[in-house]
């Protein structure tokens, strides 16, 4: 079975149909530019823009990089136009892409969806927490395999600031770290996790998931296994399809 799936993150809005038989994009994805600011309106076009390209008329299932309550209601903001608070974006999605079911989730609960069933975190028990890296940093967490919706742990303060400031992909290259100086503020930020949830598995995500080689083995002190995503940046895609499957 295909449905398709779309990412929407602070600098690019990603999507492609998804093979939920194999957890897998069952064609190469298709990505447009975040607009900036990033409203509603905006996103919706380059949402619309997306869906378009591969003349898709079937359900759809997004993420959006904030709390989502319902299924429908924008809570937060951080990383795209406060304007989306309060937004129901299940109805904005729907009448710009045509009247087609969609359904919307929290950005990394739908990666973490996607690694906990098809990933690095498939069979695990226990606490296991996935952590995407990008413009901020999203949370997913699981108890036995069961999600904790909406936790948004990447606004946990550390050092005086919300820890994306600090520790998201983005600041990295803001602050022009090396990987070296970037892993030990990741490392400071995965001790603090662990102290609050004692997972036995941090799964680290977002699109530097495919450099994991350059800083994992850098990070040290940490109890929990630390592994990256499998499905790598792709997870949120094949995640918001899951979740679309499951409310058809």
């Amino acid at each position: 079975m295909q449905i398709f799936g779309v990412d929407i993150g602070g600098s690019g809005i990603k999507g492609a149909p998804v093979d939920l038989d194999k957890g897998d994009l069952a064609q190469e994805r298709h990505k447009v530019l975040t607009p900036q600011p990033a409203t509603p309106d905006g996103v919706a076009e380059g949402v619309r823009q997306v869906v378009e390209h591969f003349g898709w008329d079937g359900p759809v299932g997004l993420t959006f990089p904030g709390v989502v309550t319902g299924g429908a209601t924008i809570r937060t903001a951080a990383n795209v136009d406060k304007s989306w608070i309060d937004t129901d974006a299940r109805e904005l999605f729907g009448e710009r892409l045509g009247g087609l079911p969609v359904t919307v989730v929290n950005d990394a609960d739908a990666a973490g969806v996607a690694e906990m069933h098809f990933g690095a975190g498939r069979d695990r028990r226990g606490t296991v927490i996935l952590l995407t890296f990008g413009t901020g940093i999203g949370s997913a967490v699981f108890v036995d395999g069961r999600l904790v919706a909406n936790t948004e742990l990447g606004h946990l303060e550390l050092d005086g600031h919300e820890a994306e400031k600090r520790a998201s992909s983005k600041a990295r290259d803001d602050h022009e770290l090396t990987w070296e100086q970037w892993a030990r503020r990741v490392q400071k930020y995965l001790e603090h996790v662990e102290m609050l949830f004692s997972p036995e598995l941090f799964i680290i995500g977002g699109g530097v998931s495919r450099k994991a080689h350059k800083f994992l083995p850098l990070i040290e002190g940490v109890r929990a296994e630390i592994v990256p995503a499998q499905l790598q940046n792709n997870a949120g895609i094949v995640g918001a399809a899951m979740r679309a499957a499951e409310l058809r």
